[in-house]
């Protein structure tokens, strides 16, 4: 068994390491389809053309692909993702202080969604009837809004009319807490409602499917406890679309913030990757991509390794 489940894991890390791979070979030939070269994006429309060749041959933009995909690899496996053709910023450094704010915002929404939707799900299939309907009409319409058209009625209602939350901006959390929590509450609370809405319908079908199963049944006749048959045996059973469906949502909040980073003057990835594309800061645009999947490609190896545990016939193989 053991060793069957450390082939398992090295298989899923060589696969993410080639997924990893994959997509910066993408990324760098992307950013060398862009128009221009780095030299005219550094120094601007109004540079000579001597001036432009003298920065693209000391970055090495001359060079065969290769050889600069590689030295570009090299530097950043030892964490240089090299430096903005905008500002001269670090990129690793910019990248590394944003990524707090669209890790916090996904992962808060995500936790947020689970817990309003697996509640509302269980409660939809549960009780049945009016309540099923209700919830379900409820998601339709959570479904059906735009994230952005939700965000400017909570700021509407939240910061204008009763000052609440702040509108826009973020804290972060070293300097204080609190006001951390409060800069987060707003663009969590719109990115969950469409993904609680998501998670609830995954948790309805999933525990309609488990209440029919011959060993629900069984313990109903034994008479164990409600809530053990529903939050222990059922909700165990339909577990694994559930996390399935939580780890796609934050896979998705964390790629697509760019709309609530936006409307919240938020400093995270989604608004880096927004700058980075309109500028043209071809590391910039290198170094976001890299970021972002490394990040998918671990939740994803997270998601394979729960979904082995929890299912017992993968468990088994």
């Amino acid at each position: 068994m053991e060793v069957t489940m450390a082939l398992f894991i090295t298989k899923r890390l060589l696969m993410a390491l080639a997924t990893v791979l994959a997509v910066a070979v993408l990324a760098f030939l992307l950013v060398h389809a862009m128009p221009g070269s780095p030299g005219a994006v550094s120094l601007g429309a109004g540079a000579s053309q001597e001036a432009i060749d003298e920065v693209n041959a000391r970055l090495g933009w001359n060079d065969p692909l290769l050889t600069q995909f590689f030295r570009w690899l090299t530097d950043a496996v030892q964490g240089n993702l090299g430096t903005s053709l905008i500002d001269g910023r670090s990129v690793a450094a910019d990248l590394g202080n944003r990524l707090p704010v669209t890790a916090s915002l996904a992962a808060g929404a995500t936790v947020l969604s689970a817990v309003l939707g697996i509640g509302l799900g269980v409660t939809a299939a549960v009780r049945g009837g009016l309540v099923d309907r209700v919830v379900g009409g409820l998601c339709g319409l959570a479904v059906a809004l735009p994230a952005f058209w939700i965000g400017i009625i909570f700021v509407y209602l939240f910061a204008v009319q009763s000052s609440v939350f702040p509108a826009t901006g973020y804290v972060p959390f070293e300097v204080s807490p609190q006001d951390w929590g409060m800069s987060l509450a707003l663009p969590v609370i719109t990115l969950a409602v469409g993904g609680a809405a998501f998670i609830a319908r995954q948790t309805r079908a999933s525990m309609l499917e488990a209440l029919q199963q011959e060993h629900i049944r069984t313990l109903r006749a034994t008479a164990t406890p409600t809530w053990k048959i529903l939050y222990i045996h059922a909700l165990r059973y339909a577990s694994l679309p559930i996390v399935a469906g939580i780890a796609l949502q934050f896979i998705g909040l964390f790629g697509g913030s760019v709309i609530a980073e936006q409307l919240f003057a938020m400093p995270g990835l989604g608004q880096a990757v927004q700058t980075s594309v309109s500028t043209h800061d071809a590391p910039a645009v290198q170094g976001v991509v890299v970021i972002a999947t490394v990040v998918v490609v671990a939740v994803n190896l997270v998601l394979e390794l729960a979904t082995k545990f929890l299912d017992p016939k993968l468990r088994a193989s």
